[in-house]
């Protein structure tokens, strides 16, 4: 099974990674509904190892119901993603490769 299959497992890990009795009460996750159709996420990733990560933005757009935007907002220290209403896998995926690769061990 692919990875991203494990994208609510994997976004719990993280989770969990950054609780540190002080962090989870200041800042966390949140999934919403848009009305357009979609999704929205918000992660919190002030206070983190990935607050000053770069990321670059990504969008891809492949109809009106079917698209994935990603972007962080370095000011606030938030990872965003917007998606249509079946796309809610490829866009947890995309903070969860940041997250991962940020700490991947340099070969």
């Amino acid at each position: 099974m692919p990875p991203e299959h494990h994208a609510l497992e994997r976004l719990q890990a993280w989770y969990v990674e950054q609780c540190d009795g002080e962090w989870e009460h200041e800042f966390g996750i949140e999934i919403d509904t848009l009305d357009n159709p979609g999704w929205r996420v918000e992660v919190q990733v002030k206070g983190t190892a990935l607050e000053n990560e770069p990321f670059s933005r990504t969008e891809v757009h492949r109809s009106e119901h079917d698209w994935v935007v990603c972007w962080t907002d370095t000011e606030r220290g938030v990872f965003h993603a917007a998606c249509g209403p079946r796309n809610l896998n490829e866009a947890l995926p995309s903070f969860l490769h940041w997250a991962e690769d940020a700490h991947a061990p340099e070969p």
